[in-house]
């Protein structure tokens, strides 16, 4: 399977048209980040983790985008009511196992809620995805201590156990399901330098996964997307905080244009 510069503007025009509620669940840390690049690109952002309203929010929504940054019981019953919910309506859950490896409270969180609720992608960094598959794999914070190429086995039998897409975030992209694996190998290397740049691909995941059924191409489309306009923004930038801006203002700006030019093949 392959992308173009033409498929993933295809998907951007499709965001942009027709405006996709993404309900995110999830920390403290990305809420502004996450909301405004997704109003960049177009979609409509929702930030909803109480549990008296979490099940309505995602009876309306696109998609669901759950990211287990900052936990707590609370937002752990939400996160669990919300998946049920969005999983009977057959809408994309993407999962993001922050942090996971690093304390065993979250790592608990993290394969359970991905045991119950059937995600459509998982998006992580190679050594979360490793200690989603792997019990003696321990992480440094919510930073990766392994490159993504280190973690294709560990996608691969994801994928195969929850027939989903694993999306693995670094230096190359990897987007792997049961058939197939697509790297994207666009970004800046100031891009790790940015907090919630990486949470921020998981709620672009879910605006792409809401308007691209074929959920490995939602998610290719997503990293491509997310590399081009972290290019974009460091053209100009002084360093990590005007990059972040900057970064918000290539998601607006986007042409296809762009991506012809930027896209690495």
């Amino acid at each position: 399977m392959t992308i173009t510069p033409s498929s993933i503007f295809n998907d951007v025009e499709k965001i942009r048209e027709n405006g996709p509620l993404v309900h995110n669940i999830t920390n403290y840390v990305v809420m502004n980040t996450t909301a405004n690049a997704l109003l960049a690109l177009g979609a409509s952002p929702v930030m909803a983790h109480a549990v008296p309203e979490v099940k309505e929010m995602a009876g309306i929504a696109g998609a669901l985008v759950i990211n287990i940054g900052t936990l707590s019981d609370a937002w752990i019953e939400a996160m669990f009511m919300a998946a049920k919910k969005a999983e009977q309506r057959q809408i994309p859950i993407v999962i993001d196992p922050v942090g996971v490896g690093a304390t065993q409270y979250r790592t608990k969180t993290a394969r359970e809620l991905i045991q119950s609720s059937g995600p459509s992608i998982i998006r992580g960094n190679g050594s979360e995805i490793m200690a989603l598959c792997e019990q003696d794999i321990v992480t440094k914070g919510v930073d990766s201590t392994s490159a993504s190429d280190q973690a294709i086995d560990s996608a691969k039998a994801l994928a195969r156990e929850f027939d989903c897409t694993v999306c693995i975030t670094g230096k190359t992209d990897y987007i792997v399901s049961q058939e197939t694996i697509i790297q994207v190998k666009n970004g800046h290397a100031m891009m790790p330098r940015v907090t919630g740049l990486g949470c921020t691909a998981t709620a672009i995941c879910g605006a792409f996964a809401a308007v691209n059924k074929n959920f490995e191409k939602a998610a290719a489309h997503a990293m491509a997307i997310m590399g081009i306009a972290g290019e974009m923004a460091a053209k100009n930038a002084q360093g990590p905080g005007t990059l972040q801006v900057n970064f918000i203002d290539a998601l607006y700006q986007l042409s296809e244009t762009h991506i012809k030019k930027l896209f690495k093949e």
